[in-house]
């Protein structure tokens, strides 16, 4: 297995998993296309929290860039020794997961609180309230309810639909750093590619057997001479 190739790749699934959550906070902000709710103030509290912005967002930045790069890292060498280089690599990378981790478990948590209190909505005073504030999220399973918000025009589908994205994309990134934190560690401990080691292994044991086998040849060749004289 290569750690360094496992790690690339979930540094390039963390570039567009981020950009998608920093598109979803951005449009939670315009229900409709609209400015004047986020102008007024009467968008829900959730979207205020940055949580696609900055958990799923930006703070995924800093590990997408370190897995990406571990193929060409290798920690100066490591004192010379470039298969400590890569193992240091390999560790350091663990810290920038943790970093994942903390950022998309934050949006995740924000997506899951915007969720369950719902959108702002005026009530038939006029007043705007969270409507669905003491339902505790059962309004999810309920749609006949969601008519009971009507302005912005379809905010709750317009609500859940990208908070439920957030909430997805969070986990997945979530899950991603995890599973680097594993390979890290693994690609420390292991070595960055381990089959490369094996190749080694496999060629270093061909070139001693293939000495051997020179070594004995010009023996085999004189105790033939000595018979046929």
């Amino acid at each position: 297995m290569c750690y360094g190739r496992c790690a690339r790749c979930i540094g390039h699934s963390l570039w567009g998993l981020a950009v998608l959550c920093i598109v979803a906070n951005i449009l939670l902000y315009f229900p409709n296309g609209e400015t004047k709710y986020a102008s007024e103030n009467h968008l829900s509290r959730y979207v205020w929290f940055f949580s696609g912005i900055i958990g799923g967002g930006i703070l995924m930045f800093l590990p997408a860039f370190v897995f990406t790069g571990l193929e060409q890292e290798d920690c100066c060498g490591c004192c010379g020794n470039r298969s400590c280089g890569k193992r240091c690599a390999m560790l350091s990378s663990v810290l920038a997961a943790l970093i994942g981790i903390a950022g998309s478990g934050y949006c995740v948590i924000v997506a899951a609180l915007g969720l369950s209190e719902g959108p702002m909505c005026p009530n038939y005073l006029g007043q705007w309230k969270y409507t669905f504030a003491n339902t505790e999220g059962q309004y999810l399973l309920d749609s006949s309810t969601w008519s009971q918000c009507t302005e912005p025009k379809h905010i709750v589908v317009w609500h859940v639909t990208l908070f439920s994205i957030l909430l997805a994309l969070g986990a997945i990134e979530f899950i991603l750093c995890l599973i680097q934190v594993i390979n890290g560690v693994l690609g420390g401990i292991c070595g960055y590619c381990s089959h490369h080691q094996v190749r080694a292994l496999v060629n270093i044991t061909a070139k001693r057997t293939a000495s051997k086998q020179c070594h004995y040849l010009p023996l085999f060749h004189c105790n033939l001479y000595i018979l046929l004289v």
